[in-house]
């Protein structure tokens, strides 16, 4: 039974956080707050959150890092396959040299140089997505760990 707890809490989360987004994203005008990236984000903190690759400070900050990387170049540098390449190595580096490792991430400076995104993507979708999907895999983490508690009894 166990083997089957993690498998499922970590669906049920995933489609929550996605949902949570979308539902938060209809009820108000303008704002964007998903992104393809956030797919990916979801296997790592509901799928393997004990990961250090899902915590909080990675999830968060690795988006946020790769995010400005991405509008800085689409802002000051331009988009050429040359500057995509260079923007995303930068990207990767960042995010090993502050140690918010988040391989999800690694898609968001071409993401947002493909788009033509500007600074207040870094707000929304990026951070409020980002804090949305710890916040809710914190929760989903819970459930998990009530329901193994209750399975071994």
């Amino acid at each position: 039974m166990n083997k089957f707890v993690l498998p499922i809490v970590a669906g049920v989360g995933a489609s929550l956080a996605i949902g949570v987004l979308l539902i938060l994203e209809a009820s108000l005008s303008n704002v964007s707050l998903l992104m393809a990236p956030f797919g990916a984000t979801a296997v790592l903190v509901f799928g393997l959150p004990d990961s250090p690759l899902a915590q909080p400070k990675n999830v968060i900050l690795g988006h946020l890092i790769t995010a400005l990387i991405g509008v800085l170049f689409v802002q000051f540098i331009g988009v050429s396959p040359l500057t995509l390449a260079v923007a995303t190595g930068i990207a990767v580096s960042t995010m090993l040299l502050t140690k918010t490792t988040h391989p999800p991430a690694g898609a968001n400076a071409i993401l947002i140089m493909l788009s033509g995104q500007g600074w207040v993507f870094l707000i929304t979708p990026v951070l409020i997505g980002a804090i949305v999907m710890v916040l809710m895999g914190e929760i989903m983490q819970k459930v998990r760990n009530g329901l193994l508690e209750k399975i071994n009894i």
